[in-house]
């Protein structure tokens, strides 16, 4: 049995092969999961153990948590962009630069929970309502090129089930 690679627990991100109404209820549901399988990852660990890397050279838990939060944030913005603008230039971030600041590093992971569930709340209850024409609508990323709120749906649903992953592979090869 081949090993899992730390870095992509759940594989690489692939697009779905259509975007059917049934497809974006299954995102859609995921993001609404998000908060509870999160609060689930991570519930009990100690603070050394939210300080532990994921991997050999990657985030600790903290880290990984308020990265959900920063992320997503960005992405909700993205989509209302999309959402009142025509195909929009968004503002790409350096992550790993975020993820390095000291509010990243040290702050309880406590206050993002309750933003990721607050924020996801908000974003399930948009996407709910959108039509499946606003779907279609889109934005520009400087270095990526243009993806529509259908893919970027789809993106955000692997990325809740990536890290949420990388949390829970972890406590399973330590024993946690």
């Amino acid at each position: 049995m081949a090993e899992i690679d730390p870095r992509y627990p759940i594989g690489k991100f692939k697009p779905p092969e259509t975007y059917t109404a049934a497809v974006r209820a299954e995102h859609i549901e995921t993001l609404r999961q998000l908060p509870e399988r999160l609060r689930a990852a991570v519930n009990g660990l100690s603070d050394a153990r939210l300080d532990t890397p994921y991997r050999d050279g990657g985030w600790t838990v903290r880290q990984l948590v308020h990265h959900i939060g920063d992320s997503h944030a960005n992405s909700v913005i993205r989509f209302k962009l999309a959402l009142t603008e025509d195909w929009p230039t968004i503002k790409p971030y350096d992550e790993n630069a975020w993820a390095q600041l000291p509010d990243s590093k040290s702050l309880p992971i406590d206050g993002s929970l309750v933003f990721i569930e607050a924020m996801h709340a908000r974003w399930v209850a948009l996407l709910e309502s959108m039509s499946e024409s606003d779907f279609s609508r889109g934005m520009t990323h400087p270095e990526r090129g243009r993806s529509d709120l259908a893919q970027s749906l789809a993106m955000y649903a692997w990325h809740s089930r990536h890290h949420t992953a990388h949390i829970t592979a972890l406590r399973e090869r330590m024993g946690w």
